[in-house]
């Protein structure tokens, strides 16, 4: 059973945010906490949303579905525009090193933090699993000196490059403006960043995906193979973009118990 109503945490003070607030005040993390005592493994979540907003139905029903399997889960109200790079990806690393910080308030477990993101949430969560580090112990600020490098990652239907031929326009314009130079664009393009390092890794697709086309999820897919990197895939013959749990859909609202199952051999929930 979840505690109380989840209410959003803001990740920083106001006055010490870094590249300021969004009109609604963000960025925060909403906490979704199992009651009792248990120390739980932990999933951050990122909706999707071009960069633009933040998708309802990718938020807090994902969360619930993930106490379902005995995980705590934190919805994060990242930046979007007009804000750009690198603020998303500073406030999932922020996210990240938040929930290591207050690890034992929340009962969590510090060293199983995995993070989940659809559409161009995915891109953020594909992000910061290639852009990471072990934290800054001279930091003035005791949540910095946290480590921001995920755990585990799943993405959903993800953006991953934007490179010319498989990008989605939108999420990149709105994450980096309306022509950003190639060096900006690969930086982003996050295919192109896996390390042995980048976490293991699940990822969901459909070939039929008009949004954002199949090959982003294969292109990360085949990086992760070559760097020897724990993943799995599925690729779903139909479904439009942006399905989310997918419960309307007959083949692809199975994508949550396989992912359930790949998370228990990961050694996350109940």
């Amino acid at each position: 059973m979840v505690e109380t109503t989840p209410r959003p945490v803001p990740l920083w003070p106001p006055n010490e945010m870094p590249g300021g607030p969004n009109a609604e005040g963000l960025p925060a993390l909403t906490p979704y906490l199992i009651e009792g005592d248990h120390t739980r493994a932990a999933v951050v979540v990122c909706p999707g949303g071009g960069y633009a907003r933040r998708a309802p139905h990718e938020s807090g029903p994902v969360a619930r579905w993930l106490n379902t399997l005995g995980l705590h889960a934190f919805v994060l109200d990242y930046r979007v525009a007009p804000h750009r790079h690198p603020v998303p990806l500073g406030d999932a690393r922020r996210a990240l090193r938040f929930v290591r910080h207050h690890a034992r308030e929340w009962r969590v477990d510090p060293q199983r933090i995995g993070i989940l993101g659809f559409s161009a949430g995915g891109h953020l969560a594909a992000s910061v699993s290639t852009h990471f580090d072990d934290g800054n112990p001279e930091a003035d600020d005791p949540i910095e000196h946290h480590s921001c490098r995920p755990d585990l990652a799943i993405l959903c239907y993800a953006v991953i490059t934007f490179g010319d031929a498989f990008r989605h326009t939108g999420s990149m314009r709105n994450l980096l403006g309306d022509d950003p130079p190639e060096a900006l664009r690969r930086l982003l393009s996050n295919e192109l960043h896996v390390t042995a390092d980048t976490p293991p890794t699940f990822l969901w697709h459909t070939a039929e995906d008009a949004g954002v086309p199949v090959e982003n999820s294969l292109l990360y897919a085949a990086a992760l193979s070559r760097h020897k990197v724990p993943f799995e895939l599925h690729v779903y013959p139909t479904g439009k973009h942006g399905l989310g749990l997918a419960q309307d859909h007959p083949q692809v609202r199975n994508w949550t118990e396989l992912c359930a199952v790949w998370l228990r051999s990961m050694g996350y929930g109940a």
